[in-house]
């Protein structure tokens, strides 16, 4: 007998589906405005911080609007994101989060190679600079998810390629957020730990600084085989 893998969740995330399953059972509709986060964080027993970010999710999700100096409103909300998983729901499907795996393939195993060839002593500086922020967030995965982001922006400048760049930045969101879940997932997970994680970063790095375009291309594509690895699970 075969019994399905229990995944252990964020406080945020248990938040967030609260606050969604009143919306979809209608107990919050269109138009209600949500209670400020202190009196949410007090409803929920829970900390502001965790408010905050149920509450970034779920506008992510496009299910809540923030109005500067009114409050946290309730939106018109699409019935077909009911299937979906919380934490990826703004990516939108399980195709979505495939098409965008393959985008990052075929656009960061290809920078890392440019970058090894071309790659300059500022472009190095700048992703030496994005681990040494992943290095100091071990702990704190906000900091580390946006060093993380940062270091693949880097190798992406470090082509030369404007273009290249401006493709990156175009499907950024979406980066940043299976980034987020990856990272979230695959430590709750032990799969790996954040020393992993950043080991496999300052591999690359190695290579782009080595100059060995087909080492930069082997270890970049490993890193995404991996993230697409830990997704997959994450989504079936």
């Amino acid at each position: 007998m075969q019994y399905k893998q229990i995944k252990p969740k964020k406080i945020y995330e248990e938040v967030a589906e609260a606050i969604f399953e009143m919306i979809k059972t209608g107990v919050l509709k269109p138009g209600d405005k949500l209670h400020s986060v202190q009196q949410l964080a007090e409803n929920f027993n829970v900390g502001r911080a965790a408010i905050r970010e149920a509450l970034s999710a779920l506008r992510a999700m496009g299910l809540i609007e923030m109005k500067q100096g009114e409050g946290t409103y309730v939106r018109e909300f699409d019935p077909s994101m009911f299937s979906l998983p919380i934490s990826l729901a703004v990516l939108m499907n399980k195709k979505d989060i495939a098409y965008l795996l393959e985008v990052r393939r075929l656009l960061e195993v290809g920078a890392a190679g440019i970058a090894a060839r071309k790659r300059t002593e500022q472009d190095l500086r700048a992703m030496e600079h994005a681990l040494n922020e992943m290095k100091g967030g071990i702990g704190n995965e906000e900091l580390g998810e946006k060093a993380d982001f940062q270091f693949h922006i880097a190798v992406a400048t470090a082509s030369q390629n404007p273009i290249l760049v401006s493709l990156m930045n175009n499907v950024s969101g979406m980066m940043v957020e299976t980034m987020r879940e990856t990272r979230r997932i695959w430590l709750f997970s032990k799969q790996a730990t954040s020393e992993q994680l950043l080991e496999e970063h300052i591999r690359i790095f190695e290579a782009i600084r080595e100059q060995n375009a087909e080492l930069a291309q082997e270890r970049m594509r490993e890193h995404l085989g991996n993230v697409e690895k830990v997704l997959a699970k994450y989504i079936q």
